[in-house]
């Protein structure tokens, strides 16, 4: 079945920060779909939200084309397991780390223990995200609203900082960001607000960097069915998601993960401070 033959997603709901596991039907990460070759040979990678989602779908793609990958996780235990298995049958290394990438210090212990065991870093994948449906502005509590920036932007300064004294001339940092950050969401204030600021990080961090040779991009994805969507949305938006882009459909995590390659590989090796948008057919800005 293409996608676009696929059926709409049934409704469902789970509680944040949702496991791929459980969703119906699961996100094609690229366990089936992603054909590799040989483009990343050698490097390594780490990448935070690497269990499920656009983050497993990176990793999968990254072990297919040769590198060995860290990624880093919150809790969910059994699709980090599941995200490891897969990478791990293409033949390379795989650790998955534990814990809160919106405190510093563990990030700076990721990357310690990722350059520990692989003796370098070529590749950081800032990716790990959380967002929370709220109608209304005054719903956003001051509580929510910390904690969506430092898991959603924070963590990309923390574990940059961290990598950068192992990163070498032609290493590469993609961020993701979001279609949101260019044409809002009333729904996803704080949210569209963190990835905002992921695009004007990127583009600051690439000028920064630019003379010593180290790459910054981002990729903005549009509706993606991942474990964030059943953990953010009530369960009649699930069943209709992604059908108001163009092309009329949700896009796969393995949709995505192309667009991190290239900007891995020498394919992007003439592309720094931009943003790739695979989004289904949105036209935005910038």
């Amino acid at each position: 079945m293409t996608p676009q033959e696929e059926k709409p997603f049934p409704r469902q709901r789970q509680e944040q920060p949702g496991i791929e596991a459980e969703m119906t039907p699961k996100p094609k990460s690229g366990e089936f779909e992603y054909r590799g070759a040989e483009k990343l040979k050698g490097k390594v990678a780490l990448i935070t939200g690497g269990d499920s989602g656009i983050g497993r779908a990176v990793a999968i793609a990254f072990a297919r084309e040769g590198a060995s990958v860290a990624f880093a996780y919150l809790e969910e235990d059994q699709d980090a397991k599941e995200t490891r298995d897969i990478v791990e049958r293409e033949g390379v290394r795989c650790l998955a780390f534990r814990g809160d990438v919106g405190q510093e210090a563990f990030c700076a212990d990721i990357v310690g223990k990722t350059v520990a065991a692989f003796g370098r870093l070529d590749i950081v994948v800032n990716n790990a995200a959380e967002q929370h449906y709220r109608e209304e502005l005054e719903q956003i509590s001051e509580e929510q609203l910390e904690r969506t920036f430092r898991t959603n932007i924070f963590s990309y300064f923390f574990l940059t900082k961290a990598a950068l004294k192992h990163l070498q001339e032609g290493a590469r940092i993609i961020n993701t960001t979001s279609v949101t950050a260019f044409k809002g969401s009333p729904m996803l204030l704080d949210y569209s607000s963190t990835k905002g600021a992921i695009v004007a990080f990127t583009r600051s961090l690439a000028l920064s960097l630019a003379e010593r040779g180290i790459l910054v991009n981002a990729v903005a994805p549009g509706p993606i069915w991942t474990p964030l969507i059943p953990g953010t949305f009530p369960e009649e938006k699930t069943e209709k998601f992604g059908t108001e882009v163009p092309l009329k459909r949700a896009g796969q995590p393995v949709e995505v993960a192309h667009s991190y390659v290239f900007l891995a590989s020498e394919g992007g090796s003439y592309m720094t401070g931009q943003v790739l948008h695979p989004n289904g057919g949105t036209i935005v800005g910038g």
